[in-house]
């Protein structure tokens, strides 16, 4: 195949940066072709796209060498017009992409701006509607859709273009498993239908390849470690070497000795000849029943804002001291609303009692001293330039004596790990770094319940593995951990027990492994199966016990004996 788009040679450096943050990259993509640029944070990937689609050099400055084209074209030399008819871009954040007051004006948008005449413009916004079926939501708000719908709706606010290149900047970041599902099957749909050059950023290498891509290009540190197809990157240990998270069966397979090598088609595990191999025979533990006191119990709990349906109504549960809860269910189902309403945050009604006492009458601030809430994004927390000062803010706002101050925030700094950066900015931590600032900005007011919100959304293996370990070592240090997820291998690795929610009402409380295993119940909560599921098919034997296998095998010790 002819090359369409090309990097030769390319090196570029950020004007605030010290060194080059991708450096000699070469590589083709061909018209046509659907290509997965992989790689940790901070590898590169970003920097990449950024040059396709225009925003570097026209508002990113550096200093590049080496040359982009496309279609034979220097595109450094092109405005960011100029490059938006080459390059249509879907973002991370659906909600940062939506201009119009509806989805209609929203689809319309950029031909407004190309000044097509009105009869054709209402021709392009209903067929296209159509096409990503939604016709019906043309009169709604963006901003009031699914995280599916708003996907769709950013597509096809881009699509609308007809431009040759579609390039999606991490799709999947906030959505939940089935609606990332409809979103890797909608990009492959679209791909075929209108045949563009399609390329995708991701961490989440297993919810890709849902649907099969081209090619995968490998970058870490700014330099290309492989370009190949899927198959050959999972018969190698490149994804582990590089921080990246491999598909759960792949990592199975490997502990079952299954030789990953010569495999074919490892990448499409419902074609994979597994004949052969078998699970090891082991004998299941019989869960037991915690006598743990409540820590919390939550009774017929009812939010609502205004006149409006109540979102959450007649909610009731009990958290253990010491557990860790996940709470999963789809986009918009009242997972977010619950822990804002068990901090105070939003107006709500029923009976809440922490350790025997009625707190539901509780001030936020004297919730804040029992629960403690840290939000997906970091930065949305942070409002001082210094860690020290980001830590003791609440202590100081109660008018803490700074001695107290002081020696409480040291003593959470060590606790997490940030001691020996206690008199840095800020601005000098990574982000998971960040994400243990706000953590220790939470734990200095001595709360036992901690609520984190997609506490590893967005992130590559490594910094998901950091955070999650972190977060297990408050736990074993008594703290109990309430975890809003769309992470089904966080569910499944990291929870003791999951709350299943579907429009603010409780369908299912029981243990990660049991939940992932009820077809009907995943499908209510738009939740999926994990690939351990169809493994055990192929396997045929109980899917229960490959999951159960694979939590055994990582946390060495767990449900066989």
């Amino acid at each position: 195949m002819d090359k369409y788009i090309s990097f030769n040679q390319f090196t570029f450096q950020y004007d605030a940066q010290a060194e080059a943050t991708i450096k000699n990259i070469s590589f083709d993509i061909a018209k046509g072709e659907k290509v997965l640029i992989l790689g940790p944070s901070g590898s590169g990937k970003s920097t990449l796209a950024q040059c396709l689609n225009g925003i570097i050099p026209n508002i990113n400055k550096g200093q590049a060498q080496g040359q982009v084209t496309i279609g034979d074209q220097d595109i450094f030399n092109q405005s960011i017009y100029d490059r938006s008819q080459l390059v249509s871009t879907v973002l991370q954040d659906p909600d940062g992409q939506f201009i119009g007051l509806t989805v209609a004006e929203d689809l319309a948008f950029s031909l407004e701006n190309d000044c097509v005449n009105q009869g054709e413009m209402k021709d392009k916004v209903a067929l296209w509607a159509e096409r990503l079926n939604l016709s019906s939501l043309l009169g709604h708000r963006p901003q009031d859709l699914s995280g599916g719908q708003k996907q769709r709706v950013s597509l096809a606010g881009v699509l609308i273009d007809e431009s040759p290149i579609l390039l999606f900047d991490e799709p999947l970041a906030n959505l939940d498993p089935k609606s990332g599902q409809e979103t890797i099957a909608l990009i492959d749909k679209i791909h075929k239908e209108v045949g563009a050059t399609t390329i995708i950023i991701e961490h989440r290498l297993e919810d890709v390849l849902y649907r099969p891509v081209d090619r995968v290009l490998l970058v870490n540190d700014g330099k290309l470690l492989f370009n190949g197809s899927p198959d050959e990157l999972l018969s190698t240990t490149l994804l582990l070497d590089n921080g990246i998270r491999e598909p759960l069966y792949v990592t199975v397979l490997r502990q079952l000795g299954f030789n990953t090598k010569s495999a074919e088609q490892l990448s499409q595990l419902e074609t994979l000849d597994l004949s052969g191999l078998s699970l090891p025979d082991r004998t299941r533990k019989v869960p037991s029943e915690s006598q743990t006191t409540p820590i919390l119990e939550v009774g017929k709990l009812k939010v609502g804002y205004g006149d409006n349906l109540p979102i959450i109504e007649n909610m009731s549960f009990s958290l253990k001291k010491g557990e860790r809860l996940a709470i999963v269910g789809k986009n918009g189902a009242g997972k977010s609303t619950l822990a804002k309403a068990l901090c105070g945050f939003v107006p709500s009604h029923g009976r809440l009692i922490y350790k025997g006492q009625d707190i539901s009458q509780d001030s936020i601030a004297e919730r804040s001293e029992r629960i403690g809430f840290v939000l997906q994004n970091p930065n949305q927390m942070i409002s001082q330039a210094m860690i020290f000062d980001e830590v003791a803010l609440g202590l100081r706002l109660r008018g803490v004596d700074e001695s107290e101050v002081e020696e409480r925030v040291y003593e959470v700094l060590k606790t997490c790990g940030l001691y020996s950066f206690r008199k840095w900015p800020i601005s000098a931590l990574s982000f998971g770094q960040k994400k243990r600032v706000t953590i220790a900005s939470i734990l200095v007011l001595k709360p036992e319940i901690i609520i984190l919100d997609e506490p590893t959304a967005g992130q590559d293996y490594q910094t998901y593995t950091d955070i999650m370990t972190f977060l297990d070592s408050l736990q074993q240090q008594g703290h109990t951990i309430v975890m809003i997820t769309h992470d089904m291998q966080l569910m499944l690795e990291y929870s003791d027990r999951c709350l299943v929610v579907v429009d603010g009402a409780i369908i299912a409380d029981d243990n990660p492994v049991a939940i992932l295993n009820q077809h009907d119940l995943l499908k209510a909560a738009n939740l999926k199966q994990t690939s351990l599921y169809t493994l055990g098919q192929k396997l045929s034997c109980d899917p229960v016990d490959v999951t159960e296998y694979y939590i055994d095998k990582i946390n060495k010790g767990g449900p066989y004996v």
